[in-house]
């Protein structure tokens, strides 16, 4: 009997201006989508509806992983802030809501997870934390640069590499506050926090660069996505 493949679940988006449908639509970048193809898995998207909230328990127990997509900001009343940077982008209470229930219901069930930009803040949120609403540069705006990786992490064994020269970074805010349970192992050499892990799941990584961009590409971004689905076979 041949292998089941696992089932990769990543939350859409809201798409007004998706073109070959009827109304609007849900939809969600290819890069992801591909990157975990690639990786063996199967990626499944679940559409932002909050009204979904009381089945998403089953849906996530019915999955083998998780990949949290990039996006807009999160809006700031849902770290204890009112919003204060002009900055400010693509904030959708649809996408935070669903999300942030998809990160606490996956960590419950230890589901392998791979949060990438706003995946890794949305995850930082989820466990108490805060953000940086503007880091006050452009520094990390469409830019690629290495980043430090610790070599006791659980991100540097799977990325195979504990400096990953390359990696494309496209964010405006940064993390603050840590959540619980969460330790920072990665940072850009301005600093900049880069990756985080959950201490206590089984498997659960956080970049706040995108991996999915250059993977097709770069095999020390395809294999981020690889270690996921491995996961999964364990």
């Amino acid at each position: 009997m041949a292998d089941v493949p696992a089932h990769v679940l990543i939350v859409g988006r809201l798409s007004p201006e998706s073109k070959g449908v009827r109304g609007e639509s849900f939809a969600a970048g290819q890069g992801y989508f591909r990157a975990v193809e690639r990786a063996g898995g199967v990626p499944l998207m679940l559409p932002p509806i909050p009204a979904l909230h009381d089945r998403l328990a089953e849906l996530i127990d019915r999955v083998d992983a998780i990949v949290m997509h990039g996006g807009g900001d999160v809006d700031p009343r849902r770290y204890g802030q009112e919003p204060s940077a002009e900055e400010l982008y693509g904030i959708v209470p649809e996408h935070d809501e669903v999300e942030l229930d998809v990160v606490r219901l996956a960590l419950e069930a230890d589901k392998p997870m791979l949060a990438i930009c706003r995946g890794m803040q949305v995850l930082n949120v989820a466990l108490g934390g805060d953000l940086v609403q503007h880091i006050g540069s452009d520094d990390h705006w469409f830019v690629k640069h290495p980043v430090t990786v610790g070599g006791d992490s659980r991100l540097a064994p799977a990325l195979r590499t504990e400096r990953p020269p390359a990696c494309h970074s496209v964010h405006h805010q940064s993390i603050g506050r840590l959540g619980r349970g969460l330790r920072l192992v990665a940072q850009a050499d301005d600093g900049m926090p880069e990756a985080m892990e959950v201490e206590a799941a089984s498997w659960a990584v956080a970049v706040q660069w995108h991996p999915e961009d250059t993977a097709a590409s770069d095999p020390e971004q395809q294999v981020l996505f690889d270690a996921l689905l491995g996961r999964v076979a364990r």
